[in-house]
């Protein structure tokens, strides 16, 4: 099974507008404070400056050792060489592995346990359930499922070799809460970007984090 780092940074481009944070500046950021997976979340027009900033981040990522991951478009992660992590209105799992190969990490995201049972017959490295509490990441986001069917979930998960990365609405006060009923990753946008949001202060709070977090069992 797939060792995911217990903490997955999500750049999300509208929360960094809003924090007044270039993706480049927040990228570098949080790789320096010590995360080692990051996913570019853009839900835009993909401009050819952003596939500028996307190539710049894969060079920190592979700089620092870690994996670079692109949400939704298997096209960009193609170019840059990046995983993938798609939806269920997006490319189909088996075809993104088709363009991407088997060298590349590829999650999916669920919000329903039949969702994630067949998520579990994909070729995908991981699976995301969620949204674990209310997030405002989303315009139209999925509803909210809680923590109380994630022990069962995580442990079909784990049967299929596949760890469960939870999110939405995780902060730094449930986290461990979240950990406890089984998933093995938090994926974080909104408590990872302090406001008002420098370079130094992002540091600060993904340092945070990352002491907040137990480590990966062997």
């Amino acid at each position: 099974m797939l060792r995911l780092p217990r903490l997955y940074p999500v750049l999300d481009t509208a929360t960094l507008a809003r924090r007044g944070l270039e993706p480049e500046q927040a990228a570098e950021a949080i790789l320096e404070a010590g995360a080692r997976i990051l996913q570019l979340r853009h839900k835009g027009f993909f401009t050819r400056r952003l596939f500028e900033v996307a190539g710049h981040i894969a060079a920190l990522c592979r700089r620092y050792g870690a994996w670079f991951i692109v949400n939704d478009r298997a096209d960009i992660a193609l170019l840059v060489g990046a995983g993938l992590h798609v939806g269920q209105d997006d490319l189909p799992p088996a075809e993104a592995r088709r363009l991407l190969g088997s060298g590349r990490v590829i999650g999916f995201s669920t919000h329903t346990p039949q969702q994630l049972a067949s998520a579990l017959a994909e070729p995908v490295d991981y699976v995301a359930f969620g949204p674990i509490f209310a997030t405002g990441s989303k315009l139209n986001p999925d509803p909210v499922v809680g923590l109380a069917q994630l022990p069962e979930l995580a442990a079909r998960a784990h049967a299929a070799s596949r760890p469960l990365v939870a999110i939405g609405g995780i902060t730094r006060e449930r986290a461990l809460e979240v950990l406890a009923a089984g998933a093995d990753s938090l994926a974080v946008i909104a408590d990872l970007y302090p406001d008002p949001c420098s370079a130094d202060s992002l540091r600060q709070r993904v340092r945070e984090w990352l002491d907040l977090l137990p480590p990966i069992p062997d």
